[in-house]
């Protein structure tokens, strides 16, 4: 015997309007999304500054120019006073010095004996834009009072003391990109 099951018949479905409520969620799912896609696009992640900020206590004031204008003008400051640079990029406002002995007025590689660390310093530079057509200048002079290779060169920084040549060199800069573009 043979059996033969047939299906129920199925009723035709009508179409049924979309909510309202899931037509707005929808926009705006894809709005958030492209917002989201304009800002990654946006953001360039490959910048040539440290993984670390200036001390909270580091010398800054507000001058009138452009990032790169104040930047390059800042390396070219250091490069008269005979300071070499490690690292200049204007685009990305940052300049940082090599190693400078400021008794012997030469650049070092900042390992030697305690007695010469104290008047070794290295000098950083950070430009941030501020208000339209200012920037913020921030600088700082920092040494090494002890040798560890153990740890990171930036935990072993200090800000040099007030009065110390890195702070005298810095104060130089801060006056005279103060004077070339007007500051407070």
């Amino acid at each position: 015997m043979t059996i033969i099951r047939t299906r129920p018949t199925r009723m035709p479905t009508r179409p049924t309007p979309t909510s309202p409520f899931r037509r707005v969620r929808t926009v705006a799912v894809l709005a958030v999304l492209a917002v989201l896609a304009v800002l990654a696009a946006a953001c360039n992640p490959a910048s040539s500054r440290p993984g670390f900020m200036p001390y909270p206590e580091d010398l800054s004031t507000l001058v009138t120019g452009s990032v790169p204008a104040v930047a390059s003008a800042a390396g070219a400051w250091f490069e008269s006073q005979g300071i070499h640079l490690e690292w200049i990029n204007v685009e990305d406002g940052y300049v940082e010095t090599t190693w400078y002995d400021t008794d012997t007025h030469q650049a070092t590689s900042g390992t030697g004996d305690l007695g010469t660390m104290m008047t070794t310093f290295k000098l950083r530079v950070w430009v941030d834009p501020d208000a339209p057509g200012k920037s913020k200048v921030t600088v700082e002079a920092v040494y090494r009072p002890v040798l560890d290779p153990s740890r990171m060169e930036r935990d072993l920084e200090r800000n040099a003391p007030p009065g110390s040549g890195g702070a005298v060199l810095l104060q130089s800069l801060v006056a005279e990109l103060q004077s070339k573009f007007g500051g407070s």
